[in-house]
Parts: C-alpha cells; sequence; structure tokens
C-alpha cells in the first residue's frame, strides 16, 4: 500500500472510531441528562457562580459571601437588563472587565446588536462560558444522536456558518472583540479541528462577499455531515454552491449531509424551502437556542421541542412578561415555572451576567423534562394599535399564508404605519421577499390577516370593521433586497438577522423608503 492509501485508510478509521466513541458518550450523557433532577441541579449552580464570584466587584457590591440560597440571591440581586450592566460596572472598566462582575480576565468580547434596537452590545465571554458553549454544543448533538443511533456525524467535516468579521484587539491583544461565531472559531480544540469547517483564516473573513466564494469552492468536495447557521444565510449559501456546482438538490452536493442545525430565528417560514434546496427527507433539521450570552436550549428530537440545558454553569429565571418593569416581579426557575405562560428570559452566567434580562420570551409545554418554545422578544411585539401581536404569532400567520398561496419566503419585516389625518386608524406594513412569489398577492394578503385574527383575540377585535386597524398591506421585496439593506448597514452575512418586527414603526419606514428604489407595489388585504 502507497503512503498516500495509508494516510487516507488511517483518516477514514481514526473518523469511524471517532464517531463510535461520540456514540457512546451520547448514550451516556443523554441518560444522565434524563436523570437529573431540576431543582438540585439549577440550585447547585446558583450556589455554585455565587461563591464563584463573591471577591468581584458585584459580588461584594450584592454580599455574595453571606448568600446560601436561592431567596437569599433573589433578596439581593435585582433583575438587570443589558444597559444596566453596561452603565453600572462594563463601561467604566472597558475593555478590561477582569473581576468586575467575574474573577479573572475576559478574553473576549461578543458583539451583538439588538435586533429591535440595533445597539451594539459588549458581552463579556469567559474561558468558563467557552467551556459552557462547548458542553452545550456536545449536549444537543447527543440529543440529536439518541434520536438517530444510525447517523454517523465525525465521519466526515461539521460547517459551522459563522460571522463576517475579523476579532479587533484591545489591551494590547489581550481583549478580543467580535462575533460570538469568530470567538468560537478561534477556540476550537485543536482535536475537533479535523473535523470542522471552515479553517480559521476563512472564518475570520471580514469581507462576506468574499468569504461566502471561498466557503463555497472548499466546501464541495469536502464530505459534509453537519451544517449549522443563521436560516437566512444558510440559504445564501446553498443556492450559491448549486449555482456554482450546476446541481439541482444540496444532497447532490453533499451525500454524506445528515443533520442541518438552525438557530437565531423562527424556522417555520424557511422550512419549505430548505426541504426542496436539500432534496432529501433524510436529512434532518434541528433546532438550537444559542444567544451571545449563553446558550439556552437545544432541540431534543424525541420530543420535537427545545429543552432548557440544565448542567452547563447557568441558572435560569422566567419571569412572566406582564410583570416586567414592576418592583417584585414573580422570579420562577425552571422547576416552578407553569406551562402555557409567556415568560421572559433571565440568565445567571460563568461570564459575570447576574439575573439578566436577555430580552427574549418563552413558553413552556413541559415542565419536566423542560421543554419550551421561543415566542418572540420582550421589546418586539406589534401593539401600535392595542393588538398585542408576539412574534411567535406572526410567524405562525406568514408560514399559513405561504402554504396557502404557493409561496416561499426568504424573509420578511413588518411593523406600524401610523395614519397621516385624525379619524383613519392605521395598519400593518409587510415586506416580503419572496423566493417563490403567491399565486395571488391579494389572498395571501388576506390569509395572513385571517390566521392573525384566528389566534389572536385583541388583532381580531381591532380588525372588526376597519374601525381602529385597517387591514395589513404586503409588500413584495425584489430578491436579494433585505441583503442590500443589511449590507448598508454594516450587517451583512454569518450571524446578523434581519429585525423582523418593528414596534415602533421608525426602521419600517426607513426599510420602506429605501425598497422604494425597487418600485415594489403595496398589496392590500381585502377587509
Amino acid at each position: 500500500m502507497t503512503p498516500l492509501l495509508q494516510s487516507l485508510a488511517g483518516n477514514v478509521l481514526s473518523r469511524r472510531a471517532a464517531d463510535l466513541f461520540f456514540g457512546i458518550y451520547a448514550r451516556r450523557r443523554v441518560r444522565y441528562v434524563d436523570a437529573q433532577d431540576i431543582n438540585h441541579i439549577q440550585t447547585e449552580t446558583l450556589l455554585s457562580l455565587v461563591r464563584h464570584a463573591q471577591h468581584t466587584r458585584f459580588g461584594r457590591e450584592h454580599d455574595f459571601g453571606r448568600i446560601r440560597t436561592l431567596a437569599d440571591y433573589q433578596e439581593r440581586v435585582p433583575l438587570r437588563d443589558y444597559d444596566a450592566f453596561w452603565s453600572e460596572y462594563w463601561q467604566p472598566a472597558f475593555p478590561n472587565l477582569a473581576d468586575v462582575t467575574w474573577p479573572g480576565p475576559i478574553p473576549y468580547l461578543a458583539l451583538s446588536s439588538g435586533t429591535t434596537t440595533g445597539t451594539t452590545k459588549y458581552i463579556p465571554v469567559s474561558p468558563e462560558m467557552l467551556a459552557s458553549n462547548r458542553r452545550a454544543a456536545m449536549t444537543s448533538l447527543s440529543w440529536f444522536r439518541a434520536a438517530f443511533p444510525a447517523k454517523s456525524l465525525f465521519t466526515g467535516r461539521m460547517f459551522f456558518l459563522g460571522g463576517s468579521t475579523d476579532l479587533q484587539e484591545h489591551c494590547d491583544g489581550k481583549v478580543l472583540a467580535g462575533d460570538l461565531s469568530g470567538i468560537v472559531a478561534r477556540e476550537v480544540p485543536s482535536l475537533l479541528r479535523p473535523y470542522s469547517f471552515p479553517p480559521l483564516d476563512v472564518a475570520l473573513m471580514k469581507d462576506w462577499e468574499r468569504k461566502l466564494g471561498c466557503l463555497v469552492e472548499q466546501s464541495c468536495t469536502l464530505p459534509i455531515t453537519v451544517v449549522s447557521g443563521v436560516p437566512s444565510w444558510l440559504l445564501a449559501l446553498f443556492e450559491r454552491i448549486l449555482q456554482t456546482t450546476g446541481r439541482d438538490k444540496l444532497v447532490d452536493v453533499w451525500p454524506t449531509l445528515q443533520v442541518i442545525v438552525h438557530g437565531g430565528t423562527s424556522f417555520e417560514p424557511y422550512r419549505s424551502r430548505f426541504r426542496r434546496v436539500v432534496g432529501s427527507d433524510a436529512v434532518q433539521f434541528l433546532e438550537t437556542y444559542p444567544a451571545s450570552e449563553g446558550f439556552v436550549a437545544a432541540e431534543d428530537p424525541r420530543h420535537q421541542l427545545l429543552r432548557l440545558i440544565l448542567d452547563h454553569q447557568v441558572f435560569f429565571e422566567f419571569v412572566p412578561v406582564e410583570e416586567l418593569g414592576k418592583d417584585n416581579p414573580a422570579r420562577h426557575t425552571a422547576a416552578d415555572v407553569v406551562p402555557g405562560v409567556q415568560y421572559a428570559v433571565v440568565l445567571t452566567t460563568c461570564a459575570g451576567l447576574w439575573s439578566y434580562i436577555l430580552g427574549d420570551t418563552v413558553c413552556f409545554e413541559s415542565r419536566d423534562p423542560p421543554l419550551l418554545r421561543f415566542t418572540g422578544r420582550t421589546r418586539a411585539g406589534l401593539s401600535a394599535f392595542g393588538e398585542h401581536l408576539i412574534g411567535e404569532e406572526i410567524e405562525r400567520a406568514i408560514t399559513a399564508a405561504a402554504e396557502a398561496t404557493g409561496a416561499e419566503v426568504v424573509d420578511f419585516h413588518v411593523g406600524p404605519v401610523f395614519p397621516e389625518s385624525a379619524g383613519v386608524p392605521g395598519r400593518h406594513r409587510y415586506l416580503v421577499e419572496f423566493a417563490q412569489l403567491p399565486g395571488d398577492l391579494s389572498a395571501f394578503a388576506r390569509r395572513l390577516d385571517e390566521m392573525l385574527a384566528k389566534v389572536n383575540e385583541d388583532y381580531a377585535a381591532h380588525r372588526a370593521a376597519d374601525l381602529t386597524m385597517l387591514a395589513p398591506e404586503v409588500w413584495p421585496v425584489r430578491r436579494g433586497g433585505f441583503a442590500d439593506w443589511m449590507r448598508s448597514r454594516g450587517k451583512l452575512g454569518g450571524q446578523h438577522k434581519l429585525p423582523r418586527v418593528d414596534g415602533s414603526g421608525r426602521l419600517t419606514q426607513e426599510m420602506s423608503e429605501m425598497l422604494q428604489n425597487t418600485k415594489i407595489q403595496a398589496v392590500l388585504a381585502p377587509a
């Protein structure tokens, strides 16, 4: 056997061995997680975090040394959002956050722009948080392997489609700031690099268009088993791959593909298009719920819902949405949440976030195991006219309208349009980029309106007889229109997400003015 053949044979054998080892790990991990006592594991997590940080500035100011119970903690530590942490703790010490809210150096700052405000946030990422994220990712893959034991993941490459920015140096290179995906790419353990893609030099490319070209060119001939990313940018990658290779289906390019891991935004408006582009029902879809602040949940395919990850140095609290902003809001743990209630997610983490209001809302379907649905953002609902729509309801209506009219949605944005004269009701404006236009645009808008009235009583009441709110209008956006808008704001590619809901209407107006140049035609739903 030639040296080349020996090398190839060894490579194949080592990958099979790695996959076998992961299968054993996954079975043990799932058995352990399934047997966890929710209250015990979360309480121990909280008290461990408190003990570790008691000598930080935050720990001293909140008397961490005397905290012995959950009640002690909640009495001393109020809820805070990013702005409060930034102004009170992080900004005065920026960019060196060592020993401010978490002990020791903070080597990374994850840049995260809120989808509602657009303001750039600097989220501390400690070495412990990097380990937490790795543990959560392995838990997610373990749940997948438990549900699909025949699916081999380590026999090929795992493709992580990350952000398009490199890392900025602070403190003479001791602190690096950038997309979390860029931080993760830099921190991939050496043992896992042979199983991951892309290489670091490509992962950290700043120019998204150039990066996309390199990703397509280098991945087309690789045995990709897993691909992960934000749905809208995954579709852009897949379409470029098919265009480059001349193939009709993604599985013709990557016949080894087993699973597509998606997160960052609701997948339902994309599902039918993904299935068509992929071209095989054998490829599974797996949802994850990561955030720059900490990994929250991942889909357990055995239940087909997101499952809270409890043992990765993140403590969770859940506050009923209607109680946010109150002086003494109810603060539930994962052990006493009530299924069916809309909760705001609150995190305490091994990177120095303490009862931090994440800005997301969830609804639990089950408490044990803790299964949930992501339902939206605390500040991203639509209630300009008293309609009280949440993100999940809007996404369900878009999906229903697309299915009813044969349309395929690339992405969408919605916001209120306020009346310019007294006595005239306002309405919602939907900007929708279609991969496949609906057979009847009026029917799409009508079905959208009907579905919203069906799932939300407040919406139905305000729509009655057009008295306080007119029917929604739908503006089809040309292909690539949203990408152009994202590019104009320096947010093209990777982990950046189009803001789907604008409660104020200002962002909707800005988008509308830019997209007017494409001569799109508004389509109104019949009253």
